[in-house]
């Protein structure tokens, strides 16, 4: 569950304030009158002394009326909601998890046939992360506290392995817990006893009780920080005094100086050692060969609550691993194209466009424009590393230690690639997988192609994953052929500069099967006789309308890296940032809150739409109704100012109810890797962090995880999932890459896309996110203005996005905090309209990412440019639309309700089974109480009038007796 975050508090508090003083100005009066009543004779003094007691319980009952029905309705609504997970769906969701696992672990290494380890079930498990492993990430990655969570080393018992407990209980008695990593503190301390710490006889009964270790090293991210590119630099403890665990300049990706001593020792008293990596980020693990007794790894991401069964089970042998890789690893970390180009770059330039803001803590903070330059363009991941081998500019084996899309498998396979045909624009083949070992398995087919290139010319990777597909379990000796196809126009490359769309050249293509990213099977070549342009009346066929350039203002003062003569500008192109200042040609493009007026953006000829109109329709009457069809203007009609507004500021974590059309409020939770309710607490099973889950290359299993999802938050009576997260891993260093599935668009826009039709199922609206190139946390709500090529936005930031969009048909969409070159991504009309909606053919709803404690954002900005929601449950100073009399600003509320509206009445929320209009539970209770408490006030009323009376009665005759 996400913790409370003190700047909400804060704001919470603030929106009440107002209501507050209305009561302490009322108590302030009341207690003046109190005190001047003493003059007064007795009988009047306590009747003045009880009206200002009920004046005072009155105006209290009004005052929590108007913060309970005014600023608070929202967050009370979200917090008094029901609905509960059943064990059965629970348990089915836990095998899933298992499963997951099971086809996501990455077997990196087997010499010697060290595992599976069936005839060797004791083992010796070092490091410390053993009794602390990674199973997910923080932030809206978190996992739920209320499901048996099952330890790597209950995984391990639970597949049969014994284990040292007293190498295990060392580890306990070091440290209990893992040091925070989080959005609000980050402690990047890597605990590791150090070797003088362990006992003779700790090690001498490890060696009689094993002549097996296995090592387990472990990294944690999460939302808000990324991983320290140089340690000394942050928050950490060494675990020795008498040495740094990392030197100036040295990573959290790379072994601390613990843990190389741990490693030393552990090969040193032990012959057959397995390494288990237990992290999201793609580590430096060039050590796996550094010591000859180290014959087995594996690459174990976070598990989820149940995942690591599935680690047992692959070492045991019980489970034939199945899984590839969905990120290269390097052996230097420091040499990629990225290296230079990733984390802090604050403008030195722009102090006029500071922003005050809430931080997380609750304390006000001043924010500066910052930046960050995709100066690699296309060249991301693979894409890199492939071409650069085939330029000459690396030596690939010296460079890469495992290749993208690779993993070993217990058993061995054969791939044959038939004849390539062509039909109406669609290329296919098949492919006959045979398992020629002695293990039942499955196997993955990777199709990849290299596009005909000429130096100088459009830029393009010698690599590209085009296709894949992966078996059923095969028995020894058993084939399948699958059949593989893609479009053609799938080749096409982005021309920015010339052309200013895509072109698929004339040309040889060579399509290949392989093995990982480098290594072909077969291939089979396409030739391409003439080139086609994908221009003007000639668009592609998934394409509403033509593609053309819409992001020129994005690529900035940037040198981007070429392929032209073996990357003659490597070097230039790949350095860091000369300048901290932004151009004066960008400044006068650059927007945040400082400077934008919503009316300087009216269009006079828009005309000013109905409101308020009286006609008998209502959202329910709109299910499953087209898009464009009229009857959405006629209900539109209908819907209120006031209901207009409220919808589009309240759209955190649900979607606001409107009673002029008869919408209801939907609930919407987070995250990737479950489906949680922070304000009711309920939550599901935690599921393996997204890049497992990419890591089983396997659509079915995505497509099972995001039905799981569907089913958990339907019974949740939830209708929105904020997930799938699917931005790049550009770099290994990104704090969230563990909600990130890959470094490639495909893999990622597959594997997401069956995710959003799984939930889809049960209507659920999965939100992509977070749109777009929010690729790193540094700086990532500082306004990051984020400088890219239009052909690499395309190619590989948009890339996943779009295959959701168009394969998927996601309803939802979230906007990310960064901006795109001078503008802000959730302001965009360029991708939220021009690219999402026209080109993709979206028709859904729009939602920033968290808008509560930042300053740059607002709604007005928002809706005039494709956003519709701010993603806040209470009011802040710019989450409300300002420009609510203008023709254009109201065309804008009302196209933005609209597009929730057609999302919503389209989910589960609008099934005659869970449609539930009229008045909340909590409403209802509070006008009973309102009742009860109004009856109780007018009793006191009465009775305090009564004695009144009754006293003034008493009095008179008194008087009437002694005169």
């Amino acid at each position: 569950m996400l913790a409370i975050n003190m700047a909400d508090v804060v704001n919470v508090l603030n929106t009440c304030k107002p209501y507050l003083i209305g009561f302490g100005i009322v108590l302030a009066i009341a207690l003046i009158v109190l005190i001047a009543a003493f003059k007064l004779k007795k009988t009047k003094r306590k009747l003045v002394r009880s009206q200002a007691g009920i004046a005072i319980l009155l105006a209290l009952v009004i005052v929590v009326n108007m913060i309970c029905w005014g600023p608070m309705s929202s967050m009370i609504s979200l917090a008094t909601g029901n609905g509960t997970i059943s064990e059965e769906t629970s348990n089915e969701a836990t095998k899933l998890v298992e499963k997951i696992a099971e086809e996501g672990i990455v077997l990196l290494k087997n010499e010697d046939n060290m595992l599976p380890m069936e005839n060797n079930k004791k083992l010796n498990v070092f490091g410390w992360a053993s009794t602390n492993p990674c199973y997910g990430g923080t932030g809206s990655g978190s996992l739920s506290d209320a499901y048996e969570t099952v330890s790597l080393l209950q995984g391990l018992e639970n597949a049969g392995f014994e284990l040292n407990s007293e190498l295990s209980d060392f580890y306990k008695d070091y440290r209990a817990e893992r040091p925070e990593v989080g959005m609000w503190e980050q402690d990047w301390t890597l605990p590791e006893p150090t070797v003088d710490s362990y006992s003779e006889d700790l090690i001498k009964n490890a060696q009689d009780f094993s002549d097996t270790a296995l090592v387990v090293i472990t990294r944690v991210g999460g939302e808000g920080a990324d991983l320290p590119t140089d340690v000394s630099k942050v928050t950490y403890t060494d675990n020795s005094k008498d040495y740094k665990d990392f030197e100036p300049g040295e990573h959290y990706l790379q072994l601390s100086q613990t843990e190389k001593n741990m490693l030393d020792m552990v090969c040193s008293d032990f012959d057959n050692v397995v390494v288990v990596y237990n992290g999201a980020n793609a580590m430096e693990l060039g050590f796996l060969n550094d010591y000859e007794q180290i014959k087995g790894a594996v690459w174990c991401p976070g598990t989820g609550q149940a995942g690591f069964n599935g680690l047992g089970a692959i070492l045991s042998g019980e489970v034939n691993p199945s899984a590839k890789t969905s990120n290269t690893f390097v052996r230097d970390l420091t040499a990629t194209p990225t290296a230079q180009n990733f984390g802090n770059f604050t403008y030195d330039n722009m102090d006029e466009y500071k922003v005050t803001q809430t931080g997380f803590t609750g304390k006000e903070e001043t924010t500066t424009p910052s930046f960050i330059n995709y100066v690699e363009g296309i060249y991301v991941g693979y894409r890199f590393y492939e071409t650069a081998a085939s330029e000459g500019l690396i030596d690939y084996d010296k460079t890469v230690l495992y290749p993208f899309g690779y993993g070993l498998s217990y058993t061995t396979f054969t791939q044959e690639m038939g004849k390539i045909t062509e039909n109406d624009g669609t290329i296919s083949f098949d492919v006959t997988v045979t398992n020629t070992g002695d293990t039942a398995g499955k196997d993955v087919v990777e199709v990849y192609y290299n596009p005909p290139y000429t130096n100088g010319g459009i830029e393009k990777a010698s690599a590209n994953l085009i296709a894949y597909d992966k078996t059923k379990s095969l028995e020894p000796g058993e084939s399948q052929t699958l059949t593989i196809s893609f479009k053609a126009e799938d080749m096409a490359s982005y021309d920015y500069q010339k052309e200013k769309g895509y072109v698929l050249e004339a040309g040889d293509y060579e399509i290949s099967i392989n093995t990982d990213s480098h290594h072909i099977i077969e291939s089979e070549t396409y030739t391409v006789d003439e080139t086609v342009k994908y221009t003007g009346d000639n668009k592609r066929s998934t394409d509403q309308t033509t593609v053309e350039n819409q992001f020129d203002y994005a690529a900035g003062d940037v040198t981007y890296l070429s392929r032209a003569n073996g990357f003659a500008n490597y070097k230039e192109a790949t350095a860091a940032p000369e300048s901290l200042s932004m151009s004066k040609e960008a400044k006068k493009e650059f927007i945040n809150n400082s400077n934008y007026n919503p009316e300087d953006y009216n269009n006079e000829e828009d005309k000013m739409p109905e409101t308020g109109a009286k006609n008998d329709i209502e959202l329910a009457d709109l299910r499953g109704v087209d898009y464009d069809d009229a009857k959405w203007d006629e209900l539109l009609d209908n819907m209120t100012i006031s209901d207009m507004d409220t919808v589009i500021a309240l759209g955190g974590y649900q979607t606001a109810a409107a009673s002029s059309v008869g919408k209801i409020q939907t609930i919407d939770c987070d995250g990737p890797a479950s489906i949680n309710n922070n304000f009711t607490g309920t939550g599901s099973i935690g599921f393996p962090s997204a890049v497992m889950i990419a890591c089983t290359w396997n659509d079915e299993i995505a497509m099972e995880f995001g039905e799981s999802i569907g089913k958990m938050a339907d019974e949740m009576g939830v209708s929105g999932w904020y997930a799938p997260a699917m931005n790049i891993h550009r770099s290994a260093f990104a704090g969230r890459n563990f909600e990130y599935y890959s470094e490639d668009g495909l893999l990622s826009g597959k594997i997401a896309a069956n995710a959003v039709v799984g939930a889809e199922k049960y209507g659920v609206y999965a939100y992509l996110k977070h749109f777009a190139l929010n690729d790193q946390e540094t700086n990532r709500t500082s306004m990051l203005c984020t400088w890219s090529n239009e052909q690499a936005i395309r190619e590989i930031y948009l890339k996943p996005f779009e295959i959701c969009v168009k394969e998927g048909k996601a309803k939802a969409v979230m906007s990310s905090f960064n901006y795109i070159g001078t503008r802000w991504a959730g302001g965009s009309e360029e991708l939220c309209n021009t690219v999402l909606r026209d080109e993709w053919g979206f028709q859904g709803f729009v939602l920033t990412d968290y808008f509560g404690v930042y300053g740059y954002m607002n709604s007005d900005q928002g809706i005039r440019n494709g956003t519709d929601a701010m993603l806040v449950a209470y009011d802040t100073e710019t989450n409300h639309v300002k420009d609510q009399k203008s023709a254009t600003g109201v065309e804008a509320m009302r196209q933005a309700c609209k597009n929730i509206m057609y999302t919503v009445v389209n989910s589960r929320a609008y099934d005659a089974e869970n449609l539930e209009t009229g008045l909340m539970t909590w409403q209802i209770a509070a006008i009973a109480a309102d009742v009860v408490l109004g009856v109780g006030i007018l009793a006191l009323e009465i009775v305090a009038i009564k004695r009144f009376r009754k006293r003034l009665a008493e009095e008179k005759a008194a008087v009437a007796v002694e005169n």
